[in-house]
């Protein structure tokens, strides 16, 4: 049995094809598992249906794509909001939220820019904060730092350990990245879609 507490960092690594965006997938609902269950907050998540499932992802679960997936079409603080309009938040706090995420991560100044005015670092803390906008209870990262440089990558690992500890919101890692499994409290290690070992961190 894999447990996730609140606030945790945790790192799935394996060789690619061992199952680590399978088993990302599936903890964001976005799969269903072929046998097993999947709780979140007491809830099995397969037992849902497709409105249910929505409805989780959308109030609890956020999700940072190693290609970034911001909207074209929305300017980076449209991006972040769109999430917060989905959830029924009012305006003014919806302005306020996006305001303060955008400062955190470090591109106020870039807050009406289109994603293909920005740098793929600039994109990645759109995309960061846009994942936490809603304030979810863990957050999936999908090889979040592997279309970036070195330093970029670097720096965006620091974000999500900093913004993890600050908001308490686990968060799930696959990477193949010795320095991105670093920010975490355990790694799991996958071979061939079962739990090959695990370590937790000093």
């Amino acid at each position: 049995m894999l447990a996730i507490r609140d606030g945790e960092r945790l790192a799935l690594t394996g060789a690619s094809g061992s199952g680590k965006s399978t088993l990302l997938n599936c903890l964001g609902g976005v799969d269903r598992p072929d046998s097993g269950s999947i709780r979140f907050k007491n809830i099995a998540l397969e037992t849902l249906a497709a409105d249910g499932l929505t409805e989780v992802r959308r109030r609890d679960i956020g999700t940072i794509f190693q290609f970034f997936h911001l909207l074209p079409t929305l300017t980076a603080a449209e991006n972040v909001e769109l999430p917060l309009q989905l959830n029924g938040i009012p305006a003014a706090e919806r302005i306020e939220r996006v305001r303060s995420l955008l400062e955190r991560v470090g591109v106020s100044n870039r807050a009406a820019a289109f994603p293909n005015q920005l740098s793929g670092g600039e994109m990645q803390r759109v995309a960061i904060a846009r994942a936490l906008a809603h304030r979810p209870a863990v957050l999936l990262a999908d090889e979040p730092t592997g279309n970036l440089d070195s330093r970029n990558g670097a720096i965006i690992l620091d974000l999500l350990r900093e913004l993890s500890e600050e908001t308490g919101t686990a968060l799930v890692l696959v990477t193949h990245s010795g320095a991105a499994a670093q920010i975490c409290h355990r790694e799991i290690h996958l071979r061939d879609g079962q739990i090959g070992g695990q370590r937790d961190k000093d």
